[in-house]
C-alpha cells in the first residue's frame, strides 16, 4: 500500500515537500561575499515587501517593485511570499527579521531553479547580478545522494521542480533543497504488507502520547499510552525533552505497525487553536515548552516513512465537550484515552467519505 495523506487541501499543502539539508563551500573568497551580500539584499527586499503587504499593495505591482532589488524577478517573487507569510503567521507590529538568507521558488520550465541550481549532488550554481553565476560546492548526507541525484535528473527533462533556501549558521552557508514529498517517500518509505484495516487515533501530550486503536466498525482493538513524564520536569533540558518525545512517538507507530494497524489519525495542525494559558504557572509552564505541532509534522512523515496512510482530522471538541464526557462514561477511559478514541472515530468517518489523496503517485 502507497503511503499516503488524507487530509483538507490547505493541511495537504502544509507536507508536499519535505526539506533535505547540506553544506555549501565557496569556490572563492569572493564568491562567499558576494553571496552575503545577495543574502542581506534578500533580508532588505522581504522588509520592504513586508510594507507593501501591509499597505495592500496588489501583488502584480509589488513583484515588479521587488524585482528591481534582486538579480532576477524570481528572487523578488519568492521575497514577496515570505513576507506575505510573515505578515498571516505573527502580530504584524511584532515582525523583525535578523538573519539574512535568499531563497528562489522552483519551476519545471527552468529545469528545477532558475536562480539557485543543483547541478550535481556535489555543486550547486547561484544566480547574482549582472549574468554572473556564484559556484559553491555542495555536500549532504550519505544517505541522500541517491535522492539528490534523481531529483537533478528529472529536473533536468522538466518533470519537477525544487525550491531551494540558503541560510548561514556562524557565518557557514547552508543549503535547504524542497524535495517533492512522493520523491522522497520513494527513496525512505519502508515497505509494509497490507494490515487488518485497523484505525489508531493519537492523543499528543506535554508528558504521554495515548494511542487508541479501532476497527472498521469503531469498537475498541488496542489501547496504549507511551510515557515520557519527566520532560515536564522544571529545568529539564529542552533538546532532550524533544528527543524523547520523538522517541515515544516513533515506538507508538512502530507498535501499530506491528499489530495491524493501516491508518494513524492525527489532529490537524492547520485546525489546532492557539494556546490558552492558565492561572496555574505549572500547568502553562507545560503548555509553554511543549510543540505540538512540530510533533504532529514529525509524526506524519515518520508515519508515512513507514508505509501507512495518515489521517488529519479536525481536533475541535476532542479534550472538551459534552461527547468527549460521555465516551469517557460510556467507554471507562480517562480524559486522553477518550481524545484518542474521538480522533480515531473521526479518521474511521472521514475514510468511509472516501476522500482521495493528494500525495502524488510515483
Amino acid at each position: 500500500m502507497m503511503p499516503r495523506i488524507i487530509a483538507d487541501e490547505e493541511t495537504i499543502e502544509q507536507f508536499m515537500y519535505v526539506t533535505v539539508n547540506g553544506r555549501l563551500k565557496p569556490k572563492s573568497s569572493e564568491d562567499y561575499m558576494k553571496l552575503c551580500l545577495l543574502a542581506y539584499r534578500f533580508k532588505q527586499t522581504v522588509k520592504h515587501g513586508l510594507d507593501l503587504v501591509l499597505k495592500g499593495i496588489p501583488q502584480k505591482e509589488a513583484y515588479k517593485e521587488l524585482a528591481k532589488l534582486l538579480p532576477s524577478s524570481i528572487y523578488g517573487e519568492t521575497a514577496y511570499k515570505y513576507a506575505k507569510l510573515l505578515v498571516e503567521g505573527s502580530n504584524e507590529r511584532k515582525i523583525k527579521i535578523r538573519r539574512i538568507w535568499v531563497a528562489s521558488r522552483g519551476g519545471v520550465t527552468w529545469r528545477g531553479n532558475l536562480n539557485i541550481r543543483l547541478v550535481s549532488t556535489n555543486r550547486v550554481l547561484i544566480r547574482y547580478y549582472n549574468g554572473e553565476w556564484l559556484e559553491f560546492s555542495a555536500r549532504f548526507g550519505r544517505k541522500y545522494l541517491p535522492l539528490i541525484r534523481e531529483l537533478i535528473e528529472l529536473a533536468k527533462y522538466k518533470r519537477i521542480s525544487y525550491g531551494v533556501s540558503i541560510s548561514f549558521n556562524n557565518g557557514k552557508p547552508y543549503v535547504h533543497v524542497e524535495i517533492p514529498l512522493w520523491l522522497y517517500l520513494k527513496h525512505f518509505s519502508t515497505p509494509k504488507s497490507e494490515g487488518y484495516g485497523l484505525i489508531a487515533g493519537f492523543d499528543l501530550n506535554s508528558d504521554r502520547v495515548n494511542v487508541v486503536v479501532i476497527n472498521g466498525e469503531g469498537d475498541i482493538v488496542a489501547l496504549k499510552t507511551f510515557w515520557y513524564s519527566d520532560v515536564v520536569s522544571h529545568g529539564f533540558p529542552r533538546e532532550k525533552a524533544r528527543w524523547l518525545r520523538l522517541n515515544a512517538l516513533a515506538d507508538a507507530l512502530k507498535w501499530c505497525r506491528r499489530i495491524g494497524v493501516d491508518y494513524i489519525v492525527f489532529e490537524d495542525l492547520i485546525k489546532i487553536k492557539t494556546r490558552k494559558f492558565t492561572s496555574n504557572p505549572t500547568i502553562n509552564r507545560k503548555i509553554t515548552r511543549f510543540p505540538k505541532k512540530q510533533m504532529i509534522r514529525h509524526g506524519v512523515m515518520k508515519a508515512l516513512k513507514l508505509g501507512f496512510t495518515v489521517i488529519l482530522v479536525d481536533p475541535r471538541g476532542t479534550s472538551n465537550s459534552i461527547t468527549h464526557r460521555q465516551i469517557m462514561i460510556e467507554k471507562g477511559l480517562d480524559r486522553h484515552m477518550a481524545s484518542a478514541h474521538m480522533i480515531a472515530y473521526r479518521g474511521l468517518k472521514r475514510l468511509k467519505e472516501h476522500i482521495p489523496s493528494t500525495t502524488p503517485p510515483t
